[in-house]
């Protein structure tokens, strides 16, 4: 009797994390909102030197909800399969619940904006089921130029703390601080031809220097060339990646 109880007790555990994703998009759906039937499709690929990858993603909106589902190479590789598998639940400026369907994993994010002394103050809460994690994210706003932001992961030493500086909507400079290895990272990144963006970030725990060209274009796609160079090892060999993105209104 025991076991028969430990395997209903079992299946009723399973059943509860597959289909709660379920039941909150029949929750969400089940409302009287205005359904705009707007679906995008975005497609994503990465090339590095040792490995490639791609990645879809559609988007439906229904009402000021939007539900996604995402995937990857490894869903469709060697046959049709679970692997690689996400939905989504999103209410811009308010909630993300996240579901990774191979692991039955949910990963819960919450927004909200309060204002300090008439400066908005955006904070984020995250909590992810599988690993027990919780994060909590904090960024005030004094002005168009001037922002600072802080990131702590609940129970730990994890927390690094940032000031962002904009110089004229061109030029942003970044200045990180690592609580947990009591180091210091550095960013600098400028608005070039419009829609290009050149970063240079600096990391002083192992000496990693980054640079990086992007563009976010809505009629040309978007794309990211990156190189990084580990400045402590002996042979210096650059790391180069790509990513392009192109995105589809259906």
């Amino acid at each position: 009797k025991k076991n028969v109880k430990s395997v209903i007790c079992k299946k009723k555990k399973h059943l509860n994390s597959q289909h709660l994703f379920l039941f909150i998009i029949y929750i969400l759906s089940a409302r009287e909102l205005p359904v705009s039937h707007e679906m995008k499709a975005s497609l994503k690929a990465r090339c590095d030197i040792d490995k490639s990858a791609a990645g879809a993603t559609l988007a439906v909106n229904a009402g000021d909800v939007k539900l996604r589902a995402s995937m990857t190479d490894a869903t469709i590789v060697n046959g049709p399969s679970l692997n690689g598998l996400a939905l989504a639940v999103e209410k811009p400026g308010f909630f993300i619940i996240d579901y990774n369907v191979p692991k039955k994993d949910f990963r819960f994010q919450f927004m909200n904006t309060i204002r300090v002394s008439d400066k908005p103050l955006n904070l984020t809460y995250i909590h992810s089921r599988g690993d027990k994690r919780t994060i909590l994210d904090g960024t005030l706003v004094f002005d168009s130029a001037n922002k600072v932001s802080a990131n702590h992961v609940i129970g730990s030493r994890n927390c690094k703390l940032k000031y962002i500086y904009v110089h004229q909507e061109v030029t942003t400079f970044e200045q990180i601080y690592d609580v947990a290895k009591n180091s210091w990272d550095f960013g600098v990144s400028r608005k070039v031809y419009g829609e290009d963006v050149l970063r240079a970030s600096y990391q002083t725990s192992n000496k990693a220097l980054g640079l990086e060209w992007s563009r976010n274009s809505k009629l040309n796609g978007s794309f990211r060339i990156s190189s990084s160079l580990n400045l402590a090892e002996e042979l210096k060999m650059p790391k180069l990646s790509a990513e392009s993105t192109w995105d589809f209104d259906m």
